[in-house]
């Protein structure tokens, strides 16, 4: 193979963290998903492409008003907008590296992807092949280069993984116009693979909403969608109003998210959410 198991691992010296359990050594999905990732991939890199022309149109306007500040001779100013400029330019080049990171690992995981249907090509040839000590052999090394393969893409997307950043899921309430009626009692839990959020809401007499949280924070997975699933609580009893799914591929950019989702068929109840990534 033109790229081994070992000098792909070697290239990346990021380990995932706790908080990728599935992704760690012993615990690999094995079943990479090459469509799935390309997704993901051209979705994280208009993100980061966005922040970075927010961030470059701001150092462009403070770089002209710091020109500007110095032929006036307002030298606190000057020296505030100086600062400021230099902190931009830190995260642009911050900005920088991570998307030059990014392509990296996705070059890399493109490299494997080819190399195993290569690799599971030539099995399949050989397979059809009359059984002989060469083919029986060879059938063996291309069975041991699809595995590698396999585990390196593996590797890989725990690796892009870590630099997909976060999800500031904000609640928002429900909307259900004559479904909701004061008094009323709700429970919306959400799930991004192993992550769970669980919180309880009240329609108040004046048709206000109480949540008993109203934020949290999700690392997002490139393998899983959000799952949603709304009940209504009366008493002991618990109804199920509805359980859907929501993909996050619209979610790598730089402006908030509303987002709407009907938890009902008929679109009678809805939950309203914001996301900011």
């Amino acid at each position: 193979k033109s790229l081994s198991r070992s000098s792909v691992r070697s290239r990346m010296s990021l380990k995932p963290p706790k908080a990728y359990n599935s992704l760690q050594k012993g615990a690999l999905i094995w079943d990479p998903k090459p469509l799935q990732v390309k997704k993901i991939f051209e979705a994280l890199k208009k993100g980061l492409n966005e922040y970075l022309e927010a961030h470059q149109a701001e150092l462009d306007y403070l770089s002209g008003r710091h020109k500007d500040t110095k032929r006036n001779s307002r030298l606190a100013f000057y020296y505030d907008l100086d600062k400021q400029i230099r902190s931009v330019e830190r995260y642009i080049r911050k900005l920088e590296f991570h998307i030059s990171k990014v392509e990296e690992l996705y070059e890399a995981y493109c490299i494997q992807c080819r190399l195993r249907d290569g690799a599971t090509n030539m099995k399949q040839a050989f397979s059809l092949s009359p059984a002989t000590k060469a083919s029986r052999e060879s059938l063996v090394e291309l069975y041991k280069n699809v595995q590698e393969c396999t585990e390196d893409m593996c590797f890989i997307e725990g690796a892009l993984e870590v630099h997909l950043g976060e999800f500031h899921v904000k609640m928002k309430g429900l909307v259900g116009f004559a479904r909701l009626c004061p008094g009323d009692q709700y429970e919306v839990f959400m799930r991004l693979g192993r992550q769970k959020w669980r919180l309880k809401g009240k329609i108040e007499t004046d048709d206000s909403q109480t949540w008993d949280e109203e934020e949290k924070i999700f690392i997002p997975n490139l393998h899983e969608k959000f799952e949603i699933k709304v009940t209504e609580l009366r008493g002991l009893a618990t109804i199920l109003v509805g359980v859907v799914t929501c993909d996050s591929i619209n979610f790598f950019t730089t402006k908030p998210q509303a987002i709407i989702v009907d938890i009902t068929e008929l679109g009678t109840i809805k939950l309203r959410l914001e996301v900011l990534w």
